[in-house]
């Protein structure tokens, strides 16, 4: 029997201050990479809670998601180990509230930059992945949508199923 294909969903906060835009510098088998503040969904929790939470862990700063960038699809093969990867990113625009002086960077996090426009176009062949490039451009350009079009049955929430 074949087990069905599945990409790996991942949420991303792009977050956009005074011009800059806040990455974080991680630890990857790859070496350091840029990328958004971004990261699995977990089970149990909608897009905008993973994405919240995804940018606590790896800011240590709070995120309200405002509205949704876009829904991207991507595919890397990884150069240490030939896996093939497809993700499925959600990616965010939001505000950012203050850092939380009891939280620490998650593990693999080195720190958090904030970057011009200019600096990451730059810096792509250091990009965990393109998507970092391509939801800044949409994000510039003023793509949103907005929220509600993501629906969460409370099925994915309940505890005990």
């Amino acid at each position: 029997m074949n087990t069905p294909w599945k990409p790996s969903v991942t949420v991303a906060a792009i977050i956009e201050r005074d011009g800059r835009f806040l990455l974080v510098e991680e630890e990857t088998a790859d070496g350091l990479r840029l990328n958004n503040p971004a990261g699995h969904l977990d089970p149990g929790e909608s897009l905008v809670q993973g994405c919240v939470r995804e940018a606590l862990e790896e800011t240590t700063h709070r995120f309200t998601p405002t509205a949704l960038v876009g829904v991207y699809l991507s595919r890397m093969v990884r150069p240490s180990t030939g896996e093939d990867i497809t993700y499925l990113r959600f990616a965010f625009s939001g505000e950012l509230g203050a850092a939380q002086p009891d939280r620490t960077l998650d593990h693999g996090i080195v720190r958090t930059l904030w970057l011009t426009p200019d600096e990451m176009r730059a810096s792509r062949e250091r990009h965990r992945s393109p998507l970092v490039l391509r939801c800044m451009e949409d994000h510039l350009r003023g793509q949103r949508h907005p929220l509600d079009l993501l629906y969460t049955d409370a099925s994915v929430t309940l505890l005990n199923l």
